[in-house]
């Protein structure tokens, strides 16, 4: 079950009151227009970027890295994702007419653990992709998969041409679930234009991602910055960190109109360990003009 409560006054959040999700699992959710306040104990020293050519390598063992992440932890490693219809009202039109179906697009659908929720509960065809040759097979295997209503294919929206397994103009919502983040902010604008071009006008990205000053950002060290806001883990794969000024300066260099852009605050206690783990994500809404 989850309620609502004001939190005031709480250190790593402004001190401002507003509506506060406490969920079942023990974690605080607010939503706000102005990113996380630190303190300077709180940020990090400057810190010195790793090399072009480690940049680079990076970058040309994209795919590679994402592909053994997924060999590592198969489909354990992140949860099913059912909070999307109750954060997205557009996935839930399909409910008010029968015979209404919603065609959606999961751009980098990893395993599927937002895909297969959304197949269950929504009358809808979906087109889903990811560059990780092992998630595409993941995701073809599980037995929630139907072929009928569900189209899954390999595909580097960095490069690839969506429209080669996508009709034009053809898809009401496109879903951009904490993939973003994990490509190359020079090329985050050319995804954009990837997924503009089979999006219909009048209908809508969704996006949640990493945003500024999220306490994973926090806990990278030194030798792991690649970037303003762009970091390297251990295991080789890359995590963006979202102002509200950068994304919607981003979609809006493609021609997108902003509709809902802010960042949500969630408090993690972890039991064990008796402390609050605080979280920074940046949920938004954009939509293709009309013509």
């Amino acid at each position: 079950m989850i309620k609502s409560e004001i939190l005031k006054g709480h250190s790593s959040i402004p001190h401002t009151d507003e509506v506060i999700i406490v969920c079942e699992d023990g974690s605080f959710q607010k939503n706000g227009q102005k990113t996380r306040i630190l303190g300077p104990e709180q940020l990090a020293p400057n810190q010195v970027l790793i090399s072009d050519f480690k940049q680079q390598k990076l970058e040309k063992e994209a795919q590679k890295n994402w592909d053994l992440f997924y060999k590592r932890n198969s489909t354990n490693f992140f949860k099913d994702r059912h909070w999307t219809t109750r954060e997205f009202e557009e996935l839930k039109a399909c409910h008010k007419f029968e015979d209404q179906k919603l065609t959606i697009l999961e751009a980098g659908c990893g395993v599927g653990n937002c895909l297969f929720p959304l197949l269950e509960d929504l009358n809808m065809f979906a087109y889903a992709c990811d560059f990780s040759p092992r998630a595409v097979e993941y995701v073809k295997q599980n037995p929630l998969y139907d072929a009928k209503r569900c189209k899954v294919f390999l595909c580097d929206l960095t490069k690839d041409d969506l429209v080669e397994n996508v009709p034009l103009e053809s898809v009401d919502v496109v879903m951009l679930i904490f993939v973003l983040s994990a490509i190359h902010p020079e090329k985050m604008h050319f995804v954009l234009n990837n997924i503009y071009k089979v999006l219909k006008p009048g209908k809508y990205v969704l996006f949640r991602d990493y945003g500024l000053h999220d306490h994973a950002m926090l806990r990278f060290k030194s030798a792991c910055k690649l970037g303003e806001n762009f970091y390297v883990r251990q295991d080789g794969t890359r995590s963006y960190f979202f102002s509200d000024e950068f994304l919607a300066e981003l979609f809006l260099s493609v021609g997108y109109e902003e509709i809902i852009n802010e960042y949500v605050f969630r408090e993690t206690l972890n039991k064990k360990e008796n402390i609050c783990v605080p979280r920074v994500f940046l949920q938004s809404k954009f939509r293709k003009p009309l013509k």
